[in-house]
């Protein structure tokens, strides 16, 4: 009984005063502060008992004064622990993408409006534990970053953040949950691999054209079936093993097709994913213009970040039909 009430997505969400997902600043208010005393908490307290019992059958003044002067700094230090996480305010920074098998760097920016320092406040991720702990000054901002494993590709929602304190005593212990808005777009894992041979049908020629004349040598690059013997960086290839090629300046890029079709049959959806996702980094790092082609989607030729950022993101959010 207890379980599937709290598996109800509605009491959690009454029970913790608010509805994820939640979009912009979101204000901790003091109803949504709860605090309880730690385990320290509880040995002051009976300690705290164990003196005022003593003090009556004794009836020791002094033993009076130390139980209601402990009892007193008790009490202010509860007032000041919950006082350091009330009316803070949490909003989400961008994530920048990941590969699967990474981890999602989520920001978190932490806005003390007050007058008064917000020492020691810890930020845990629910989900994977990953947590910091920082000190928000008066009137600033303290930023918090949480490594979130990303193990399968798609979009990473952050879920569910808890933000703690124990200032300043350790008796007590503070703490509020959010869940903001905010994702991090994960791609397939790369699979090293060698890039298909340049498409008979590429705009501009299936090879690699070259500038007759004084071309400038502007570097290395993986090689490729089409590339000319001429131009293969033989003593590189003796000192590492690793096949180059010599790439000019005033040669004409190759245009490739990374082509689902293409690809063995064998092979399953998320397989194939994480081959394109290479050949997209290799064809990228070659300097060749390139495409993609996915069941019911098209990226036409291009290179460059934007290009290589688009074909990525075509992958990750990729559903079979």
């Amino acid at each position: 009984m207890l379980r599937a009430l709290r598996n109800d997505p509605r009491l959690v969400n009454w029970f913790y005063g608010f509805a994820p997902p939640e979009r912009g600043a979101v204000v901790l208010g003091h109803r949504r502060v709860y605090i309880v005393p730690t385990r320290l908490g509880w040995m002051f307290a009976a300690t705290l008992g164990i003196l005022l019992l003593g003090s009556i059958n004794y009836a020791i003044g002094l033993g009076f004064a130390l139980t209601f002067l402990l009892t007193g700094m008790g009490l202010a230090g509860m007032v000041h622990t919950a006082r350091n996480l009330a009316l803070l305010s949490v909003s989400a920074g961008r994530a920048e993408p990941v590969f699967a098998g990474e981890a999602a760097q989520f920001r978190l920016y932490l806005e003390n409006r007050a007058r008064f320092d917000r020492p020691a406040i810890l930020a845990r991720h629910i989900a994977s534990g990953a947590q910091l702990v920082v000190d928000v000054g008066a009137g600033s901002i303290a930023e918090v970053v949480l490594a979130v494993p990303a193990k399968r590709r798609g979009r990473l929602a952050l879920g569910r953040t808890m933000l703690e304190t124990r200032f300043p005593l350790g008796l007590f212990r503070a703490w509020s949950y959010v869940e903001p808005d905010v994702h991090c777009l994960v791609y397939p894992r790369p699979e090293a691999s060698s890039l298909p041979p340049p498409s008979p049908d590429a705009t501009g020629g299936a090879a690699r054209a070259q500038a007759p004349g004084n071309d400038d040598f502007s570097g290395l690059r993986a090689y490729q079936r089409s590339d000319s013997p001429r131009h293969v960086a033989w003593k590189s290839v003796a000192r590492t093993g690793d096949m180059l090629t010599k790439q000019f300046t005033g040669e004409s890029a190759a245009e490739l097709w990374l082509d689902w079709h293409g690809l063995p049959t064998n092979l399953g959806t998320e397989q194939r994913l994480s081959r394109l996702a290479g050949w997209v980094l290799a064809a990228e790092r070659s300097g060749a213009r390139y495409g993609l082609r996915l069941p019911g989607a098209l990226l036409a030729m291009g290179r460059g970040g934007a290009h290589r950022a688009a074909c990525l993101q075509a992958l990750a959010l990729y559903e079979a039909p």
